[in-house]
């Protein structure tokens, strides 16, 4: 193998796989609650290279000649947890959580499997039966990891929640809202565009974050960044394939006019 074929190809690999992760940020930056995720890269483990078939007594042993490093490959992906910007609704259940902390939500999957997801975003609503639920049905969950039932939510009532996500209803206290922190949330298993599934690193602990009725937490994607992100990977990608064509030039040089001597 050309090892310049190798290493460019692998650098176009990662190009365009950081550039899978800058699109699906664009895509979001409408998405309520939306963590734009970053991508690291790290090169691949040195190869030691070592001189073989070499009829010189001193060489026998297969001498080492250096270390090789075959080329680029994505080291992680993360999510980028800072605060997005609220925007005002004024809608009674519309929920946004300012620090660090999630809502906690209970799904079901189409065998009827139900699992505990969390979220920052808190476009709520009521059912008919008045249960707290996402916009998707979703429920969600208070402190004791139960469904939150408003009474009188489908009529006149007076619903407040507090930034402690105490809920009010008519002055009096009802539940209170399940949200949670975790210790390293990058540990998190990103589920759909934003929620998340928890694992046992992540360590899940209180949260000190605080509500604000009436208001959303938008994505913290900068659509602005992105765009420049995107044409410097866009280079990058343009860049590998200049040295493809470089090589591939050399190497049928080689093969119609050396091999002719």
């Amino acid at each position: 193998m050309v090892r310049g074929l190798y290493t460019a190809w692998t650098g176009m690999i990662n190009e365009q796989k950081r550039l899978d992760v800058l699109s699906n940020n664009m895509a979001n930056a409408d998405t309520i609650g939306y963590k734009k995720q970053g991508t690291t890269s790290q090169s691949f483990d040195d190869e030691l290279t070592i001189r073989i078939h070499d009829n010189n007594v001193y060489l026998a042993n297969h001498k080492p000649v250096g270390n090789m490093n075959l080329g680029v490959k994505i080291g992680e992906t993360y999510h980028d947890f800072s605060q997005g910007s609220l925007r005002e609704t004024g809608n009674t259940y519309d929920l946004a959580l300012s620090g660090d902390g999630f809502f906690t939500i209970q799904t079901t999957n189409k065998q009827g499997v139900t699992s505990t997801k969390y979220t920052r975003d808190g476009s709520f609503t009521v059912n008919t039966e008045g249960y707290l639920v996402t916009k998707d049905g979703d429920y969600v969950l208070d402190t004791n990891g139960r469904r939150i039932q408003i009474p009188g939510a489908q009529t006149a009532a007076n619903v407040v929640f507090d930034e402690k996500g105490n809920i009010m209803v008519d002055g009096q206290m009802i539940a209170t809202l399940g949200i949670v922190s975790f210790a390293d949330p990058q540990a998190l298993l990103l589920y759909g565009e934003n929620m998340y599934e928890a694992t046992d690193a992540a360590g899940l602990q209180a949260s000190t974050a605080t509500v604000n009725q009436g208001y959303l937490e938008m994505s913290n994607t900068n659509v602005i960044e992105e765009m420049v992100d995107m044409i410097t990977v866009t280079r990058a990608y343009e860049a590998g394939q200049k040295m493809i064509q470089t090589v591939d030039s050399t190497l049928q040089q080689a093969a119609t006019e050396l091999g002719r001597v």
